[in-house]
């Protein structure tokens, strides 16, 4: 009843397109490693991490330590008027892993500010509001990132401050490029590219912004080596290329830190967020110093890179590096990876697996076809819970169950969520 209560005071008193999860909404009041337990007492495994958040678990001691200690201080604010040590520390981490030579680094507070950042530095830079972004993209809730998302379930209005031109996105399942090889994929994707630039655009672009591996639009994502022939003839107009790791980076895709590695090119800036604190607001840019220098205007910061955030984005880049926690993400990521492959198999509501280490997707259609089923997704998350397990839900159809658990998952809790997802997932294909 005082749970019911709860969700009652949150439609009451907040936007109604602020909506919860799940016909009953949970909320959780403890946790530890990569469980959860809600106000009834129902532990949960977590598959989804407050959205690919919660990266390295919960309750960590090496992180609470840390926080602790700044709480110790009785400094948890001063802005960035004055110096941070932990801000500087943090940053020099962050410049030495992101790959961009030359990297400074700016510290805000969310995905969204960081996209906003990146977007002001491209276009500053380049003297120019033009910017090229993905069909099925997602950057943020801000007015600019919403005029940079493809995704018409997130672009909550038409106005924007961009003159927008947009590129395909990975999707290969249905649309133009369905069925393609990667190097058809590729090659048709190159010729777009200068179809845009040579028609809907004046010459001087500002920026590409682009997902290795989209997030809310599914974990839809192109083939290695994409990214690579782009850039290619973005050099050739001097188009910056911003790169938005929020969801994709410090590990995640198991085989590289960043998922721009796999492509084998470098962005000239670079935006990140969510696991970086582990919980605590904390996100950024980085960027060559002489794009990252180019604003001719004084700015600050008054929460970003603030000490206790700083504090806790520290030790969990340490926390990730010391425990090679991206190796680990490959490996039980695999665990999951094979079981919904081989049941994909087998299974007519299951059109595609997808995704990297412990970045997963499966994305449901009616059965031995390829139109969306999104009832269906949202009945397999329902029966997910219901089992003790957490999973999100997205794609531009809605019909997608993804997930990005800790990567400190364990190979006995992989096979333990992938036994109740395979059983949810039967359950909704007899039904």
């Amino acid at each position: 009843m005082e749970h019911k209560a709860l969700t009652d005071r949150h439609r009451a008193v907040l936007p109604n397109w602020v909506s919860p999860m799940y016909a009953e909404p949970i909320e959780f009041v403890s946790a530890s490693g990569r469980r959860v337990v809600d106000a009834t007492g129902k532990s949960y495994l977590d598959f989804f991490g407050g959205v690919l958040t919660t990266m390295v678990g919960y309750d960590i001691p090496e992180i609470r330590e840390a926080v602790d200690r700044q709480l110790s201080t009785g400094i948890t604010h001063s802005s960035t008027l004055y110096l941070i040590r932990n801000q500087v520390i943090l940053a020099e981490k962050i410049a030495a892993v992101s790959g961009i030579p030359d990297a400074k680094v700016f510290l805000g507070n969310s995905g969204s500010e960081a996209t906003e950042t990146a977007l002001l530095l491209a276009t500053q830079y380049r003297r120019s509001n033009q910017i090229l972004a993905m069909r099925n993209s997602y950057h943020g809730r801000t007015f600019g990132a919403v005029g940079v998302t493809g995704n018409k379930g997130w672009s909550a209005s038409a106005l924007t401050p961009f003159n927008v031109s947009y590129l395909h996105s990975g999707d290969r399942l249905r649309g133009l490029f369905a069925g393609m090889s990667d190097a058809e994929y590729i090659e048709r994707s190159v010729a777009d590219l200068r179809e845009v630039l040579a028609t809907t655009t004046s010459g001087d672009v500002a920026c590409l912004i682009a997902e290795p591996i989209q997030g809310v639009g599914g974990f839809v994502m192109p083939p290695d080596g994409y990214f690579k022939a782009i850039q290619e003839v973005l050099a050739e107009h001097g188009i910056l290329w911003v790169c938005d790791e929020v969801q994709t980076g410090w590990g995640r895709t198991g085989s590289h830190l960043w998922g721009y590695q796999a492509h084998d090119a470098v962005p000239d800036i670079l935006t990140f967020a969510k696991g970086i604190g582990n919980g605590f607001a904390l996100g950024g840019v980085v960027a060559r110093a002489e794009v990252m220098d180019c604003l001719s205007a004084i700015s600050f910061n008054t929460f970003g890179g603030n000490p206790l955030a700083a504090a806790a984005g520290i030790a969990v880049l340490d926390y990730l590096r010391d425990n090679d926690l991206q190796h680990n993400a490959a490996r039980t990521g695999a665990i999951i990876h094979a079981g919904l492959t081989e049941q994909a198999r087998r299974s007519p509501i299951v059109a595609e697996v997808r995704g990297k280490g412990l970045m997963i997707a499966i994305e449901f259609v009616a059965a031995d076809t390829t139109r969306p089923d999104p009832a269906a997704a949202l009945r397999v998350l329902e029966a997910c819970r219901r089992d003790g397990l957490l999973v999100g839900k997205g794609g531009l159809y809605g019909n997608v169950i993804r997930m990005g658990p800790p990567l400190t998952l364990t190979e006995s809790e992989a096979a333990e969520g992938l036994a109740i997802l395979t059983n949810a997932i039967d359950e909704e294909a007899a039904s």
